[in-house]
Protein backbone atom coordinates (compact mmCIF):
# COMPACT_ATOMS: atom_id res chain seq x y z
CA UNK A 1 0.00 0.00 0.00
CA UNK A 2 2.70 2.73 1.20
CA UNK A 3 4.16 1.87 -2.47
CA UNK A 4 1.38 2.43 -4.33
CA UNK A 5 0.78 5.66 -2.79
CA UNK A 6 4.19 7.29 -3.05
CA UNK A 7 4.09 5.99 -6.84
CA UNK A 8 0.93 8.27 -6.78
CA UNK A 9 2.39 11.08 -4.98
CA UNK A 10 5.27 11.24 -6.99
CA UNK A 11 2.93 10.81 -10.43
CA UNK A 12 1.09 13.98 -8.92
CA UNK A 13 4.61 15.62 -8.44
CA UNK A 14 5.68 15.04 -11.93
CA UNK A 15 2.21 16.26 -13.61
CA UNK A 16 2.21 19.52 -10.93
CA UNK A 17 5.65 20.18 -12.11
CA UNK A 18 5.62 19.61 -15.57
CA UNK A 19 4.40 23.14 -18.16
CA UNK A 20 1.06 23.30 -18.99
CA UNK A 21 -0.12 23.96 -22.64
CA UNK A 22 -0.93 27.83 -22.73
CA UNK A 23 -4.38 28.19 -24.43
CA UNK A 24 -6.11 31.04 -26.20
CA UNK A 25 -7.86 33.53 -23.83
CA UNK A 26 -11.41 33.63 -24.73
CA UNK A 27 -11.47 37.40 -26.14
CA UNK A 28 -8.81 35.46 -28.68
CA UNK A 29 -11.97 33.70 -29.69
CA UNK A 30 -14.53 36.55 -29.66
CA UNK A 31 -12.16 38.97 -31.89
CA UNK A 32 -11.53 35.57 -34.46
CA UNK A 33 -7.67 36.22 -33.27
CA UNK A 34 -7.79 32.37 -33.69
CA UNK A 35 -8.89 32.26 -37.28
CA UNK A 36 -5.08 33.47 -38.06
CA UNK A 37 -3.27 33.15 -35.13
CA UNK A 38 -1.89 29.94 -32.52
CA UNK A 39 0.47 30.44 -29.37
CA UNK A 40 3.14 28.62 -31.13
CA UNK A 41 2.32 27.47 -34.59
CA UNK A 42 2.15 29.63 -37.89
CA UNK A 43 -1.20 29.66 -39.38
CA UNK A 44 -1.55 32.87 -41.63
CA UNK A 45 -0.12 34.89 -39.07
CA UNK A 46 2.52 34.57 -36.96
CA UNK A 47 2.42 32.61 -33.71
CA UNK A 48 1.81 34.67 -30.63
CA UNK A 49 5.21 33.71 -28.52
CA UNK A 50 6.80 34.62 -31.60
CA UNK A 51 5.21 37.95 -31.65
CA UNK A 52 6.42 38.39 -27.83
CA UNK A 53 9.94 36.94 -28.27
CA UNK A 54 10.18 40.00 -31.08
CA UNK A 55 9.47 42.72 -28.93
CA UNK A 56 9.19 41.77 -25.34
CA UNK A 57 11.65 39.16 -25.35
CA UNK A 58 14.13 41.27 -27.37
CA UNK A 59 13.52 44.25 -25.18
CA UNK A 60 12.22 46.40 -27.30
CA UNK A 61 9.88 48.89 -25.49
CA UNK A 62 8.53 51.55 -28.46
CA UNK A 63 6.45 50.38 -31.70
CA UNK A 64 6.11 52.51 -34.22
CA UNK A 65 2.64 52.37 -36.47
CA UNK A 66 2.11 54.15 -39.65
CA UNK A 67 5.36 56.70 -38.86
CA UNK A 68 4.48 57.31 -35.32
CA UNK A 69 6.20 55.72 -32.37
CA UNK A 70 4.32 54.38 -29.15
CA UNK A 71 5.16 53.33 -26.20
CA UNK A 72 5.35 49.09 -26.81
CA UNK A 73 1.95 47.84 -25.81
CA UNK A 74 0.22 51.22 -27.28
CA UNK A 75 1.74 50.45 -30.76
CA UNK A 76 0.46 47.15 -30.46
CA UNK A 77 -3.11 47.69 -29.54
CA UNK A 78 -2.86 50.41 -32.70
CA UNK A 79 -1.62 47.39 -34.82
CA UNK A 80 -4.04 44.79 -33.63
CA UNK A 81 -6.93 47.81 -33.46
CA UNK A 82 -6.59 48.98 -37.20
CA UNK A 83 -4.95 46.31 -39.04
CA UNK A 84 -1.90 46.76 -41.35
CA UNK A 85 0.91 44.60 -43.18
CA UNK A 86 4.75 44.87 -43.64
CA UNK A 87 5.98 43.53 -39.84
CA UNK A 88 5.49 39.88 -40.88
CA UNK A 89 5.59 39.05 -44.68
CA UNK A 90 2.84 40.32 -46.75
CA UNK A 91 -0.42 39.33 -45.56
CA UNK A 92 -2.28 42.23 -44.20
CA UNK A 93 -3.57 41.64 -40.52
CA UNK A 94 -7.65 43.29 -41.02
CA UNK A 95 -8.92 45.92 -38.71
CA UNK A 96 -10.47 44.08 -35.48
CA UNK A 97 -10.95 47.41 -33.39
CA UNK A 98 -11.33 50.35 -36.35
CA UNK A 99 -13.62 52.94 -33.86
CA UNK A 100 -11.53 52.10 -30.59
CA UNK A 101 -14.82 50.94 -28.71
CA UNK A 102 -12.78 47.66 -27.51
CA UNK A 103 -9.89 48.90 -26.57
CA UNK A 104 -9.69 47.97 -23.21
CA UNK A 105 -10.30 44.34 -24.32
CA UNK A 106 -7.91 44.29 -27.80
CA UNK A 107 -4.98 46.18 -24.58
CA UNK A 108 -5.69 43.22 -22.60
CA UNK A 109 -5.02 40.72 -25.40
CA UNK A 110 -1.96 42.41 -26.72
CA UNK A 111 -0.38 41.84 -22.63
CA UNK A 112 -1.57 38.60 -22.53
CA UNK A 113 0.48 37.78 -26.28
CA UNK A 114 3.41 39.78 -24.91
CA UNK A 115 3.74 38.03 -21.55
CA UNK A 116 4.39 34.96 -23.74
CA UNK A 117 8.13 36.00 -24.12
CA UNK A 118 8.17 34.72 -20.15
CA UNK A 119 6.97 31.66 -20.88
CA UNK A 120 8.25 28.28 -22.93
Amino acid sequence: MKTIVGGMVAAAGLMIGSVMAVEMPPLAHKFSCTACHDIDKKKVGPPWRAVAQRYTGSGITTYTYEGKTYPLIEGLVMKVSHGGSGNWGTMPMPANDPTGANKAEITELVKFEQSLAKTK
